[in-house]
């Protein structure tokens, strides 16, 4: 497995400038819990897509294909969060069962070298 710093760099650019955008959409009163998750849900998924390479070509096109797919989802489902008004269990429990499907996913795809 090989990280690219400079991709990686901009993928926390890119999660960062995204999260303030949610957070300046968002009129409830968890603004600073949906920036605070939404950061680290796309810091984590837009790492993953943009600056980690494998040894194996099919696992890394595998790994990125798994990385977008949940990326969308986590943005969707902060795009909801930011136009309701949310409890913060449902927040982080919903969030945090979307980052777990996805680091398991990666590392079974990992695991199995293909």
């Amino acid at each position: 497995m090989k990280i690219n710093f400079i991709k990686s760099i901009l993928a926390l650019a890119l999660g960062l400038l995204m999260s303030y955008g949610l957070y300046s959409f968002s009129g409830g009163e968890n603004k600073i819990l949906l920036s605070a998750g939404s950061f680290i849900y796309f810091a984590i998924t837009l790492i993953t897509l943009f600056s980690i390479s494998f040894e194996q070509p099919r696992t890394t096109t595998n790994i990125k294909v798994i990385s977008i797919v949940f990326f969308m989802i986590g943005f969707l489902s902060n795009v909801i969060f930011t136009f309701i008004n949310f409890a913060i269990p449902i927040y982080i429990v919903l969030n945090g069962i979307l980052l777990l499907l996805f680091i398991l996913t990666t590392y079974s795809i990992k695991s199995k070298n293909q």
